[in-house]
Formats: C-alpha cells, structure tokens, sequence
C-alpha cells in the first residue's frame, strides 16, 4: 500500500494518509509544450495563474508534471525543514503547500499538467479548463488569501527494449517522492490573494531545486550495496539498478566459516535499515503515555497525537532496544536483506515481473539475492530463506514465495495488499462494473470507501483518491497507490503506457483488463488454478495476519485467500491466518499490544519464527551449525 515514511516503522503505513496522486489538466502556454484536456467549468472563472521557471535554474528544455498548490492559511502551518543550497537545514513555520495534500478533508488544493519541452521563461497557466483536486475546477475556489506554491516534477525518456518510448520521473535516490525528488524545481511559498472572478494573471515563479540526496555510509552492521541489472537495463534501454541494505549478524567477522539464512524484508523503499538505533534515547525526551497511545494512536502513524502522547520516545527506545538484542547471545544470526526498487513508476516494483516495469522478480532474484550471498556467506536458495513484510511488502511476500516457490521456505505476510481482486479494497474487479458507486438502482447510488478511521467513519472515497493520482499525473505516473497496482498489473497500452483498470473520471472498470489481472497476478486466483503443482512447494509456508478493521479495508481479499487456503486439498495448505479483532493497518499478528508498539517488535518477532522453521524444515545434511553460536 502507499506509504508516509516514519522513522523506525517496519511496514507501510495506510493508503489515503499519502496516497498519490495524477492529474489530466489542461493549459494555456506561451510556448507549445503543454498539452490539453479541457473540462467544462461550472463557475465562471477568469483567473489565470501562470507559472514558470528561473532561468538561473537552467536553459535547457525540460518534460514533466507542473503542480499548483493552495493551502489556507489556517490549516496550512506545521513545521518543515529543507535545505538551503549549501546544505543548511532550515527551520520554517512558513505553509509548505507541497507537503498538504492527502486524501482527507485537510488537503491543499492543486492543480496539475503535462509540459513538453518548457523552457525557462515560458508560463504554464492553470485556469477554468484545468482539473483540480479536491475542487475539480479553478472557479469553485472561493476568493481569499492563500499560500500558493508551484513545483514541477521532471520526467525523462525512456526507449524502451519493446520500441515504445515513453516519459516518466526517474527515481533519483528519494524513492519516488515527487514533493521531494532531486532536481525538481519549486517556488517559495507566497501568501496571494486568489479571486476566480477576476481577469487577473498572478505569476508564480520557480527558483529553487531540491538537493541531491546524500547517501547512507556503511557501518560496522549495516552494508549498502548496488548492481545493475542486466535484464531491467535491457527492457529499459539505459542502465537500471538495484539496491540492497544488508545487516550483517554479530560474529560476522569473528567467525569466517559460518554461512547465513537469508531473512528478506519486503516493503517500501527506505534509504538504511528501519527500526534500528545505535545509541541510546535522548534523556530530553518526554516520557510516553502508552495509554492514550493506544486510544489515538493506535496504529503509530497517526500525526501529531502519537508526538503529542510521546512517540518519538517510543520509537527511541524500540530501535535501540533491537540493535541491543541483535548482539545478545541467542538471537539468530542470519543477513536481513531490504531491496531497494524505485523504478519510474513507483517506490517499489512489487518484485514481480511486469509488461510494464520489466523483470523486477526476475531481476531480485537471479541477479540482486545470489549477488548478496555470494558477497556475505548466504546459505543459498531453497530451506534457508524466508521472506516478511506488510501491507505492500505483505504482498510481495506471498507474491515471492508463490511465484518462486522453490527459492524461500516461509512467507509471513502482514495486511498485504489486495490478494484476491474480489477483494480489491472495496470493488470486486469482476461482478462489479463500477469502481466508484454501488449500484442501488435508479435512485440511489452510494460511493465506494477508500479509507475508514478506528471507529469506522469514512475519510475517503475511491473516486476522491483516485482523482487526487489523476491530477499528481496521468498516464499511471502520479506515483500513488491506484496507479502502481495499475503499472504492475495491466498489460501495455498501445501507447506504451498501463492499459487502465478504470476510467479515471467515471470509475468504469474494463474487464478485458480485469481478466488479465486475474490470470497473472491474482494470487488466490493463480494458487487455486495451479495447486495441483504449487501445493507441495507451498505446504506449511504460508502465513497471513490482517486487522479485522483494516483502514483501507485490505481484510476483503484476506477472507477469500482463507477460504481457499482452509479448504483446499491434495495438499492441504497448513497454511495459518491470524485476524486482529480490533486491529487496523498494519495488524502483524501480536495481540498483546496496540500496533503502534508491535509494529516496532516486527524484526524481533519474524527472525525467531523464521529461525524456529528453518530448523524444523531443514533437509537431512543442511547446515544448521555454523551460524548457531
């Protein structure tokens, strides 16, 4: 699922918090480069804002998404730090309109096109005909003062191995932040007067660039490593990449004949190892209130209440805790591998091959893991890996070990993302023919939820969350959630992007598209048709933990994967579910605490269960010594 990076999560955080985004705007230009797609307004606007760049930011022509955001004034102040050209972190009070858009009633309003070879100089004009979220139209803004920001987020183009060529924002090492990625042009925030009604042009000018991203050093533990790949810099026709965080155990250099069980951690990109601190809490830290943590900040991803309540001392003492019990006597000594996998599309390729990423479960798996064993003394393919993750991760969990069952023995999958596309979220890709309404007949339609809070009440739509990725950028490029399960399930569209699910306006779904996605990604689906040959290599290896109220309702697809797994025979599964009653995203499996504080044991936890079914699983003659001291 989408993510909102917090420090020492283990997983992915809910879908509407920052899911992305895409817009098919039109525009007004001085120069050719911007494309159109009219809308029709309903208020009378008049108003042109016109944006542009510096020229001391460079000449030459550059493609991509320009966004416009609006926030009020007074939901729009938190505190943000970024950083001057020479580095220096500075600390504003000033709206970041960039950073307040989200699926919720407290977003920003923002606007966005396609521009073509847009030179400094040249405006860009966002006006009535322009798609908007969450106003569609420039004309239903009321008149007042707002801070106003513009950023544009650069694509490249990509020649593909298949002969398409197609423009899309290259991961530069952010893991496909678009508010944040390297080279993206932004404005400082102003404070303007806005009235639709008037026939004035207001200038928003571009001066400043987001600074390359600094990398992570190795340490003692922590190895970073990089290798391209051969097979994704072939189907993308340009060097493509891999990454690997690698923690070595405690006694790797001490004990030079020990090979490792290779435990793999899937989820979002992160740019070191989550959950781990060196040093102890800072002693100026409040202490924690784990009572109202657990009432209003349940999940550990909830804003401002979990700082309120004293989180960041939780987190503090959490991450210590765990590089602390990484040395003690007793804990398994294995290499903990996280993949790194930001691709043009996403922060993660859901390491499967894809018609419209390429090879990425090909590329981790015969290219970036025997790389890693190879370079730290892994064990190998087979009895000795096993995989763990949430939510996004939680899917390519069961994704890898049912796609390449023969290479890991053991799939612990936490709220994974919709492994059944009954199930998907709240729309059953194949009964329903709408994605954003149920059909109550000729008088009454109700819209499909996207997001729910713990008392159930709904804070998003299907249709708002997917209009908010249309206007971030068509074409599946808003780098949101809707649009990468677009990107890795659909075949290629005959213009050489994702054939769409759905209708981005209408929410119509199209079924041809449906049924490929039920032939080679629904996992429930693949399972069931090929268990005559996957059920022994799976038997035994499979395990699933959902929250019962799940906040983007990814316990849908769980119950059909249950179904299934519960009944099925010749073999039978062995497979174990856990259902977290009054668990939301994302539940993991531990009952004796609130989310916020078992997602931060999710290492601790998930290496002992792997350890404990390595050794009950091993074939007669493997090694279980050299790497038990």
């Amino acid at each position: 699922m989408t993510r909102r990076r917090v420090p020492g999560a283990a997983h992915a955080t809910p879908l509407a918090v920052i899911v992305g985004a895409a817009l098919i705007a039109s525009c007004k230009q001085a120069s050719p480069a911007a494309r159109s797609s009219p809308v029709t307004p309903s208020a009378p606007a008049r108003l042109t804002i016109a944006v542009s760049f510096d020229s001391a930011l460079g000449t030459a022509p550059v493609d991509g998404r320009m966004l416009l955001f609006i926030a009020a004034d007074e939901r729009g102040r938190r505190a943000h730090f970024s950083s001057d050209p020479a580095g220096v972190r500075l600390a504003s009070t000033m709206p970041e309109p960039r950073y307040l858009t989200s699926d919720f009633d407290n977003t920003a309003q923002m606007f966005g096109v396609d521009v073509d070879g847009l030179r400094a100089g040249a405006a860009v004009h966002i006006d009535a005909t322009t798609l908007g979220y969450p106003l569609e139209q420039l004309g239903e803004l009321p008149p007042g003062e707002y801070w106003v920001q513009g950023l544009l987020h650069l694509y490249e183009t990509f020649t593909r191995a298949d002969g398409k060529v197609v423009k899309l924002p290259m991961d530069r090492g952010e893991g496909q932040q678009w508010a944040t990625a390297p080279g993206n042009l932004f404005s400082e925030p102003v404070k303007l007067r806005l009235d639709p009604g008037s026939t004035d042009t207001v200038r928003v000018v571009m001066t400043r660039k987001n600074p390359p991203v600094v990398p992570v050093p190795d340490s003692r533990y922590v190895k970073h490593v990089r290798i391209r790949s051969e097979l994704l810099s072939k189907f993308w026709g340009r060097d493509m990449y891999l990454g690997a965080i690698v923690v070595l155990p405690e006694g790797f250099d001490t004990h030079p004949d020990a090979r490792y069980p290779l435990a793999v951690f899937h989820g979002h990109f992160q740019p070191t190892v989550n959950g781990w601190r060196t040093t102890p809490p800072d002693p100026s830290l409040p202490a924690y209130d784990p009572d109202s943590i657990a009432k209003y900040c349940a999940n550990g991803h909830e804003g401002n209440w979990c700082t309120k309540f004293g989180y960041d001392r939780v987190l503090a003492e959490y991450e210590y805790a765990f590089y602390r019990e990484w040395q003690s006597p007793g804990f398994p000594r294995v290499l903990l591998l996280t993949i790194q996998h930001a691709n043009p599309y996403y922060d993660d390729s859901y390491a499967v091959n894809s018609a419209n990423l390429g090879p990425y479960g090909d590329a981790i798996n015969n290219e970036l893991i025997p790389y890693v064993e190879r370079t730290f003394r892994g064990i190998g393919r087979g009895w000795a890996r096993a995989l763990y993750g949430g939510s996004t991760g939680g899917w390519e969990v069961l994704a890898s070990q049912v796609f390449y069952p023969d290479n890991y023995n053991g799939a612990f999958a936490s709220c994974p993302d919709p492994i059944d596309f009954r199930g998907y979220l709240t729309t059953n890709l194949y009964e329903d023919d709408n994605a954003y309404w149920y059909d109550g007949g000729p008088f009454r339609r109700s819209e499909r939820p996207a997001h729910r809070d713990n008392f159930g009440h709904v804070r998003a739509t299907t249709r708002q969350a997917n209009l908010r990725e249309l206007v971030l950028g068509d074409k599946s490029r808003s780098g949101g959630q809707y649009d990468i399960w677009e990107a890795v399930f659909s075949p290629r569209g005959d213009d050489g992007y994702p054939k769409r699910i759905w209708d981005k306006r209408t929410g119509s779904i199209d079924k041809t598209v449906a049924a490929y996605w039920r032939d080679n990604y629904d996992l429930v689906n693949i399972m069931r048709r090929d268990w005559a040959t996957l059920g022994p290599k799976l038997r035994g290896k499979i395990e699933i933990y959902s929250g019962a109220h799940d906040n983007v309702y990814l316990t849908n697809a769980v119950y059909f994967a249950e179904d299934f797994l519960a009944k099925v025979k010749n073999p039978p599964s062995d497979a174990r579910i856990v259902y977290g009653v009054k668990n939301e995203h994302c539940f993991s499996g531990d009952t004796t605490a609130a989310n916020a504080f078992t997602r931060l044991t999710y290492h601790s936890r998930f290496l002992k269960k792997m350890r404990d079914h390595w050794l009950k699983t091993a074939p007669a003659g493997a090694d279980t010594v050299t790497w038990r001291y």
